[in-house]
């Protein structure tokens, strides 16, 4: 018959038969079942309307939790379908990069200056409107405009520049009458 690991550590020495006596008086193996309290039988009692109602608030507030837990993953999930849309809209219609030397600055969404690489024509096609530049994945990319439409639509923010409306001059503005060509290069 194999020794239990309190017997096994006394034979070892590992510990003292006092050390032994308390663990098992903590334990409480030594005493038989429902007996406690000095002997005083315990018995079951019924759940009382207190403990319902506190169990019952308790399944309502972990309802509502889960809930919540559910609605943010649903708002993740539609969140991560909206940016591949994007994605997909700017990598099957991006124009082709252009190798030049002229480029064209740019605000993005966090007010930095960006630049990307332009030739005369796409310069005038993005001043008319008629070209984008999208944000994707951290890098910009030349859009057609009805693309870009498409993309602010998802998130403003993937558009980093389209220009749709006319200049609007605030007619207190001293320099209205001085225009600022939009092809000025620094």
């Amino acid at each position: 018959m194999s020794l239990s690991l309190r017997d096994q550590l006394l034979q070892a020495g590992l510990i003292s038969k006092k050390q032994a006596e308390k663990a098992q008086a903590a334990t409480g193996k030594d005493k038989p079942r429902g007996q406690h309290n000095h002997g005083k039988q315990i018995t079951a009692q019924a759940p009382n309307a207190e403990a319902l109602k506190a169990a019952e608030a308790a399944r309502k507030a972990k309802a509502a939790k889960d809930r919540e837990l559910m609605d943010k993953a649903k708002e993740k999930q539609a969140l991560k379908a909206k940016y591949a849309e994007i994605k997909q809209l700017v990598e099957a219609n991006k124009l082709p990069p252009v190798v030049s030397e002229d480029l064209y600055n740019f605000v993005d969404h966090k007010n930095n200056i960006r630049r990307i690489a332009v030739t005369p024509e796409l310069r005038a096609q993005i001043i008319d409107g008629r070209i984008g530049i999208a944000r994707c994945e951290g890098r910009y990319s030349l859009v057609p405009g009805a693309v870009a439409d498409k993309i602010r639509e998802r998130d403003p923010r993937a558009v980093a520049t389209i220009n749709r409306e006319a200049d609007k001059v605030d007619e207190n503005d001293p320099y209205k009458d001085f225009k600022v060509p939009d092809d000025l290069i620094w």
